[in-house]
């Protein structure tokens, strides 16, 4: 981009002016990452100031035994492979009742088995819930609510109405990889379409449920495809407002179908950051999920938009299973100490982003 367009382009950013399809093409192709890096920064910065979340939760992935079997995952696998696993309700329970200090948050997100009820879902949010009433469950994607209704016969919002009953608190934002029909028909055809997902999460949030939303990118999606997915992410976020926290996810190819395909750049896991936070300025939340990006990128994206580190996860099976090098969990005190390196000041939160404590600077305002 020429200067002129660099300015104005600064200028509307900056004002709070919402960018269109065209000049989120022009920054798309603009190298300057630090330039984009600068704009990213200053809408953060208005939204958040210097405060940047985490939470204290962890992970529990039920099975991986998945009738999807979604080409770009290495985690599903089918019932009599040797690393098949499902967890009974009373190894779920268990997990629950050993929980790290400080946690206000269980993650679970799980696979498509194709011979677990509906009930045995319902009984998993039903028994944490009641081992643990102050825990708030996140839980299932998109494409989980969308097999939970074809496997019992309820409408989408059946299924919700029943597990808000049990106990669930919010959704993830899972499932969503690319929305585009071409690349959901090579790579996950399987699973709910782009338009399903839409609708489910619609459903969620017209119940009350706030969920995330991410994108899977990196893998044989075009650039148009990625922005077409931010674009329609934006929308439902105008209807709704039910989104807090937008995460863009690196493909990790190993031990994939894919597995010829290279893993992302730094350069382009920052374009990513930062262009998901200029294009969806409706969203409260950018988050750089630190088991995909590694900690020292994850750290260097809080100067490219994100104000999100997630959380302490304390065990991580989908991710590693294609060959992810991070830990599988990290302790508040170093995502504190983290954050405070960047420049940032620490806010503990809860799942709905209620704040729980800030670590320094009271207000975290910037200067």
């Amino acid at each position: 981009m020429d200067a002129t367009t660099l300015n104005n382009l600064r200028d509307k950013v900056n004002s709070g002016t919402r960018i269109s399809l065209d000049e989120a093409r022009e920054l798309y192709y603009e190298k300057d990452l630090l330039f984009l890096g600068e704009l990213a920064r200053s809408v953060k910065v208005r939204k958040t100031n210097l405060q940047v979340f985490f939470n204290v939760n962890r992970h529990i992935n039920l099975t991986n035994v998945c009738l999807s079997r979604c080409k770009f995952c290495a985690f599903g696998c089918d019932e009599n492979d040797p690393g098949a696993y499902t967890m009974t309700l009373e190894e779920v329970l268990n997990t629950g009742r050993d929980l790290p200090p400080h946690i206000t948050e269980l993650h679970i997100v799980s696979a498509l088995h194709p011979h677990l009820p509906f009930d045995y879902y319902l009984e998993v949010i039903r028994g944490l819930k009641e081992i643990n009433p102050e825990v708030h469950l996140q839980a299932f994607t998109a494409v989980e609510i969308d097999y939970f209704s074809q496997i019992s016969g309820l409408s989408l919002e059946e299924v919700f109405k029943s597990l808000m009953e049990a106990g669930l608190g919010s959704l993830p934002g899972g499932g969503a990889e690319v929305f585009s029909p071409r690349v959901r028909e090579a790579i996950c055809s399987r699973k709910a379409s782009g338009e399903r997902w839409l609708e489910i999460m619609e459903t969620a949030h017209s119940l009350g449920l706030k969920t995330n939303a991410t994108m899977l990118y990196g893998h044989i999606e075009t650039m148009e495809e990625r922005l077409d997915h931010l674009i329609k992410l934006r929308s439902l976020q105008d209807r709704t407002g039910g989104f807090q926290s937008f995460i863009p996810l690196p493909f990790h190819p190993h031990n994939t179908e894919l597995s010829h395909l290279k893993r992302t750049t730094g350069y382009e896991d920052l374009k990513m950051i930062a262009l998901s936070r200029l294009i969806l300025d409706n969203f409260p939340h950018i988050k750089a999920f630190w088991i995909m990006l590694g900690i020292p990128l994850a750290q260097l994206s809080l100067h490219f938009g994100a104000d999100d580190l997630d959380g302490t996860v304390v065990e991580e099976r989908i991710t590693h299973a294609a060959g992810a090098q991070t830990e599988q969990g990290i302790s508040r005190e170093n995502l504190i100490k983290l954050i405070q390196e960047a420049g940032y000041v620490p806010v503990e939160r809860d799942t709905l982003y209620n704040i729980i404590e800030v670590y320094g600077e009271e207000d975290g305002l910037a200067p």
